[in-house]
């Protein structure tokens, strides 16, 4: 898949869209570009604070076997930001877990085949063995936080409303419903 970077690759993608003179659309776009450098601060925080519960590294550090882990999403993205590091923080405890990140918007496009309710929703966990089987798929947002959107959505809310309502669950939350939903996918691979 030509369309895949590792974690390293992925962090740099967010700074050399920060420092372009003139950055590639979407990023040309001024809300695009402050997203992304909200994400990135977002990002980084957890990935500084954000801690697994020995529960997650003990159920990771027991997977036998070599998995791929596609990780489908963009540096925009608001939910990413907060899903993503606690995911990478996961898959760099087990030596045979590779942790790959798919660019959501890139040929091919992987996403269509993972849509959420029609939609194109990121980010979005795919874990393979290593006959490219389907292991296990989460996303995009931990389920509560999915529920709180879905309902947001259709009472109509505004995007402002939506991402503020989000950012509070995420702040709040911590990582914690997140790393809840995964011990069941972790057992499920062991």
């Amino acid at each position: 898949m030509n369309n895949t970077v590792v974690w390293s690759q992925y962090l740099e993608k967010f700074d050399e869209i920060i420092t372009a003179s003139t950055p590639a659309p979407p990023y040309d776009n001024p809300l695009y570009f402050d997203y992304l450098k909200l994400n990135q601060k977002r990002q980084n925080r957890w990935l500084k604070l954000g801690v697994i519960r020995n529960e997650l590294i003990d159920l990771v550090q027991h997977i036998y076997y070599k998995q791929t882990w596609l990780l489908i999403t963009e540096p925009w993205c608001g939910d990413a930001a907060h899903s993503v590091p606690f995911i990478y923080k996961l898959a760099k405890n087990n030596p045979l877990i590779s942790l790959r990140i798919v660019w959501r918007d890139s040929t091919p496009f992987l996403i269509d085949d993972y849509l959420t309710n029609g939609g194109k929703a990121v980010p979005k966990l795919i874990i393979r063995n290593e006959a490219e089987e389907d292991l296990a798929v989460w996303g995009p947002r931990p389920k509560p936080c999915q529920n709180i959107f879905l309902a947001l959505k259709e009472k109509g809310a505004d995007f402002e409303e939506q991402k503020i309502t989000l950012q509070n669950w995420y702040n709040a939350d911590k990582g914690q419903t997140l790393q809840d939903e995964f011990i069941p996918i972790l057992r499920g691979l062991i």
